[in-house]
């Protein structure tokens, strides 16, 4: 009995937010489900194409690509956020923005950094 009541009132907060996620989608006109979908993908891709860096660094060869692909792969979903999305609140912008620029300043760290200060 107990169980049932909990599984119920998960039912109810689980559509409580599939509705309200929808209605977030149609107000700024976005589709969850493909943000949703790039988010996950985008993840997968960045975790694949780090990798790739890392072996191209274990064997000295070049970073540029895999650096590029890994780049495009992490900020795809929000590229599509700021692309299709309207009526988005600034301060959305300026979190993206500020993720960019901390993500891009912290790889120009870690690869600018000397060899001697790896150990």
């Amino acid at each position: 009995m107990i169980v049932m009541s909990i599984l119920h009132c998960m039912t109810e907060y689980i559509t409580v937010f599939k509705d309200w996620v929808i209605s977030l989608g149609e107000k700024h006109e976005v589709d969850p489900l493909v943000l949703g979908s790039l988010y996950l993908i985008s993840k997968i891709g960045f975790f694949i194409f780090l990798a790739w860096l890392l072996k191209n660094l274990k064997v000295k060869k070049a970073i540029l690509i895999p650096l590029l692909f890994a780049s495009l792969s992490f900020s795809l979903p929000y590229l599509y956020l700021v692309i299709a999305g309207r009526n988005i609140s600034i301060w959305v912008y300026l979190f993206i923005g500020l993720m960019f620029i901390y993500g891009g300043f912290s790889i120009w760290k870690k690869i600018t950094i000397k060899p001697s200060r790896l150990s």
